[in-house]
């Protein structure tokens, strides 16, 4: 099966290279890589080109944007720049974050999974964050959740979900729309990513106020988003950022923010929602 590889990248210096030196360590080689340079001011640039002078799979696309850093939006609209660079000629697509080591079988094992069984849409690791001299899971969602930083797609399933939204929750409606169709999603836990960098270091307010539009404009509900908000919120060790969940949420309800899936599919998801809390609670 052949894989491409999308990695938007923003000021990474300190941490590209050590990526794309995994992936070309794979067992499995990726047939293209393309790292979309989306107006770095460091020696991100620089630093890809070394690697594109030394490998033909893998390419630098430049993106200029103006928009702030924002979770969601800016990383999948470089995304989708990179995205038009490829024809169609693969089975899988990735999209990665800048700031992970992969193992390197990783790709070797999810190209397994997704030969394993024509059904599965969705394969991907866990990410694990240096503390204390130690590499330990970084637990801020569930384990059959695959995190925005690794996801891998079979290009049927990647074509029938739409692509990926250009707003925060992408990677949520990513997979409930996988479940609305049918596909199954499988997380590896045998596949330890280092993560470089911990998710959200850089979002200040505003980026946390996104989060709570995301769970409106997924369909959650209030009752759904408090309940989701409170979770998050002790799992990142900052209980008050429930606060910041909830004003997003609200706000996002009274500017009347379209919805990113369908009202068919909003009710699927909050059914889904319900029966998901429902069994951990049982």
């Amino acid at each position: 099966m052949n894989y491409y590889i999308i990695i938007p990248t923003y000021n990474e210096e300190k941490f590209i290279s050590l990526t794309l030196q995994s992936l070309v360590e794979q067992t499995v080689l990726p047939s293209k890589v393309v790292v979309v340079n989306d107006g770095s001011t460091d020696k991100t640039e620089e630093i890809v080109k070394s690697f594109v002078e030394k490998y033909s799979y893998i390419s630098l696309v430049n993106k200029s944007s103006d928009a702030i850093h924002l979770p969601g939006s800016k990383v999948i609209q470089a995304f989708q720049k990179g995205l038009e660079t490829l024809d169609d000629n693969y089975d899988i697509l990735a999209k990665l974050d800048a700031d992970l080591i992969f193992p390197n079988n990783y790709f070797e094992t999810i190209i397994n999974h997704f030969k394993s069984d024509e059904q599965i849409g969705m394969v991907g690791g866990f990410c694990y964050v240096e503390k204390n001299g130690e590499w330990i899971l970084e637990n801020l969602t569930d384990k059959d959740h695959i995190r925005g930083a690794l996801k891998s797609y079979r290009k049927e399933t990647f074509k029938q979900i739409g692509g990926l939204k250009p707003q925060m929750g992408w990677d949520t409606v990513d997979e409930l729309l996988c479940k609305f169709y049918d596909w199954k999603i499988v997380t590896d836990e045998n596949l330890h990513v280092k993560h470089l960098k911990p998710t959200g270091a850089s979002y200040d307010k505003t980026a946390r106020y996104k989060q709570g539009e995301a769970f409106y404009t997924l369909g959650y509900g209030f009752l759904i988003t408090a309940i989701a908000s409170l979770k998050l919120a002790m799992r990142k060790g900052k209980p008050l950022l429930f606060i910041d969940y909830i004003k997003g949420f609200l706000k996002a309800k009274k500017d009347k923010k379209p919805l990113l899936v369908t009202k068919e599919q909003a009710k699927f998801i909050k059914n889904y929602r319900w029966k998901k809390m429902k069994e951990k609670l049982f």
